[in-house]
């Protein structure tokens, strides 16, 4: 199974306004192993850009300014990513809503859902009520990202390679011998949810700590606890 784990950098966050596409890094897995092989091109937007996003990503338009434009690199990104290879993505609905967007401008076929996986809902799934920005996800697994000084396309998808492959269970299975097990993003979402949950397990308390307790508890007085009743009580 090949996988293309991606990132991008814009102008913005909106193509219909007329943000676009500055930089696009890839890292291809396949049966859930870093091959290598990667892809990485800044793109000159042919347009300007706000002094905050530079920070975001610290590519200024005199750097952009002699780089290819998206016409003239889209068909070796294309290439790279073939034509069924899934496309993973942390919040995917941000880059391939500016991709579909530039495909549409020069009249190719757009990408469908169905080839998309998004790191950031498995992340969510998993980590329930937690932060699962790349950066909290590289802290949780222990993944080094001091050298993310700055938002990079290639960096960034270096990084979610080894947080997508932490999210799936680990790196190990590309250490078996034989065949290399696939699992899917899917497996991964019904899994979490699916897990049998351990009934409750019932102790017995001596009497005599019975007692001691109510005895304490009865001395405390304006306890929450009792206030919370009396105002059940009165609903």
């Amino acid at each position: 199974m090949r996988e293309i784990v991606w990132d991008t950098e814009t102008t913005g966050l909106d193509p219909f306004t007329g943000d676009r596409l500055v930089e696009i890094g890839a890292v291809e897995l396949i049966n859930h192993v870093r091959t290598g092989k990667e892809y990485h091109q800044y793109i000159n937007p042919l347009r300007s850009m706000s002094e905050e996003v530079i920070r975001v990503h610290g590519l200024t338009e005199e750097f952009l300014s002699d780089k290819p434009t998206f016409d003239e690199i889209i068909d070796d990104f294309l290439a790279f990513i073939g034509p069924d290879s899934k496309l993973v993505a942390h919040n995917a609905s941000f880059d391939m809503k500016f991709l579909n967007y530039q495909l549409k401008e020069l009249g190719k076929p757009e990408i469908g859902e169905e080839r998309v996986v998004d790191s950031l809902l498995i992340a969510r799934k998993k980590f329930p009520g937690a932060r699962v920005n790349l950066d909290e996800l590289c802290r949780r697994f222990n993944i080094d990202n001091s050298h993310r000084t700055v938002h990079g396309a290639l960096l960034d998808a270096q990084l979610l390679a080894d947080v997508y492959l932490e999210l799936l269970g680990g790196q190990e299975p590309g250490f078996l011998l034989g065949e290399t097990p696939v699992v899917s993003a899917e497996t991964v979402l019904a899994d979490v949810s699916s897990r049998p949950v351990r009934p409750a397990r019932i102790f017995s308390v001596p009497l005599e700590e019975t007692e001691n307790f109510n005895q304490f508890i009865s001395q405390i007085k304006d306890a929450l606890w009792l206030k919370e009743q009396e105002g059940e009580k009165s609903v």
